[in-house]
C-alpha cells in the first residue's frame, strides 16, 4: 500500500485548510485504488499546548473533518475509523511555532 499523507491543521482549528486538499485528493484515489476491504485508521493529533482534554477532543474533531472529506471523495465510511491522540504523540519536539506546526496533523494510515 503506497504511503497516505499527513494533512496539517492551523492552531486550534478542525476545518480542512485549502492548502491541504490537494494532499486528502490523493490520499483519495489511492483509497479508491487499493483494494475495498483495506481499511485506514486517522489519527488525529495536537501542538502541546491546551489540556490533556481539550486537546483530545481536537484531535477527534481534526480526525473526523479527515473522514468527512474522504467520504465526500466517494471512500466508504466503513473503511475508515477514527482515532485521538490529542498531544500524546508529537512528531517534532520543542516549544515554539516550528514545531507547533508540525504537531497539528492527522495522519492516514493502513489499519
Amino acid at each position: 500500500m503506497a504511503m497516505l499523507n499527513t494533512v496539517y491543521f492551523d492552531y486550534d482549528r478542525s476545518g480542512i485548510r485549502d492548502d491541504q486538499k490537494a494532499s486528502l485528493d490523493e490520499n483519495a484515489k489511492k483509497l479508491r485504488d487499493y483494494r475495498p476491504e483495506d481499511k485506514v485508521v486517522i489519527e488525529g493529533h495536537c501542538d502541546e499546548r491546551g489540556t490533556v482534554e481539550y486537546n483530545l477532543a481536537l484531535g477527534e474533531r481534526r480526525a473526523s473533518s479527515v473522514k468527512g472529506y474522504l467520504t465526500k471523495a466517494g471512500i466508504k465510511k466503513d473503511r475508515l475509523e477514527t482515532i485521538s491522540y490529542g498531544k500524546e504523540r508529537p512528531v517534532a519536539m520543542g516549544s515554539d511555532e516550528s514545531a507547533w506546526s508540525k504537531n497539528r496533523r492527522a495522519e492516514v494510515k493502513r489499519k
